[in-house]
């Protein structure tokens, strides 16, 4: 029984490498001599010439120039970081619901399937783009619906100005939600029913079983959905920080070029490593807990 056992292990280890081959390969091709470059270029003042591209060592200077004298590189940088702090955990308890939703016994469950999945397929940053300028990504008259003057008498100001990000962002907060949606309602069509039938056996209400079955076992599903929000939302192309590289990669003098671009990357990457640690950290600490 051990041998087969290890048998098992070894061949599932094989077909998973297997299915990774495809991404490794292009990953060695295509991407490392870039991201390679990219810490080079941080590192040294990129010049594009006639001959070539030059390259001079500039230690972290760069670095330096963008946390210290680039206010608008910063100030961007904190956009993200509340914005990513603010979206997930919405988006994550949004798509929750809705998958709770459709997952029940309702009719026209495809049509609303589709529905919420249908702004992942037609929305891009430039689709989107057009839909803000239009007024389409915000509650119309929300102002008058939520007194914020009145409000930030009595609340702080800071959760004032979330609450008003997430109402005006709400729309979008929806069209973020499609696959999120369908990876809780994969978690959900995996749950085992006798478990739910005992509980109702023993006087748990589904209100219990939500927060004592549900929950506890779609965490993984969580952690799943928040990793994919934080690199969804990082990636956007109407993320400011891209727009704030990509607006300095091509332009010349202190503060700009290649050199600088990839200085900015880095910074930026390193944000959103740290915000991915804290996130799954605080998911997967509650996880250890409910085994304990």
């Amino acid at each position: 029984m051990k041998k087969q056992n290890t048998i098992r292990i070894r061949s599932d280890a094989r077909n998973g490498l297997l299915f990774c081959l495809p991404w490794i390969v292009g990953f060695l091709a295509l991407s490392l001599y870039p991201i390679i470059m990219s810490v080079v270029y941080s590192f040294s003042d990129v010049t594009v010439e006639t001959d070539g591209i030059k390259i001079e060592p500039y230690g972290w200077g760069n670095f330096t120039y963008a946390l210290v004298n680039d206010s608008a590189f910063v100030t961007a940088l904190k956009d993200y970081a509340i914005k990513i702090v603010l979206y997930v955990p919405v988006i994550t308890v949004v798509s929750l619901i809705i998958a709770l939703l459709l997952n029940s016994k309702v009719k026209g469950k495809g049509f609303f399937r589709t529905l919420f999945f249908l702004p992942v397929i037609i929305t891009s940053g430039p689709v989107i783009s057009i839909f803000i300028d239009k007024g389409v990504a915000e509650f119309s008259g929300i102002a008058t619906l939520i007194d914020f003057e009145a409000l930030s008498a009595t609340v702080p100001q800071f959760l004032v100005s979330a609450l008003k990000f997430l109402t005006s962002e709400f729309i979008m907060i929806l069209w973020f939600c499609g696959i999120q949606i369908l990876v809780f309602m994969t978690g959900l069509n995996k749950l085992d029913k006798s478990m739910y039938e005992a509980a109702a056996i023993d006087g748990a209400s589904k209100w219990e079983a939500f927060w004592k079955l549900t929950l506890p076992s779609i965490n993984p599903f969580i952690v799943i959905n928040v990793v994919f929000t934080i690199i969804m939302q990082s990636m956007f192309s109407l993320n400011p920080v891209i727009s704030k590289i990509q607006a300095d990669m091509n332009a010349s003098g202190e503060g700009a070029g290649y050199g600088y671009s990839s200085a900015m990357s880095w910074i930026y990457f390193l944000v959103l490593v740290v915000l991915l640690v804290v996130f799954v950290l605080i998911f997967k600490k509650k996880e250890r807990r409910r085994v304990r």
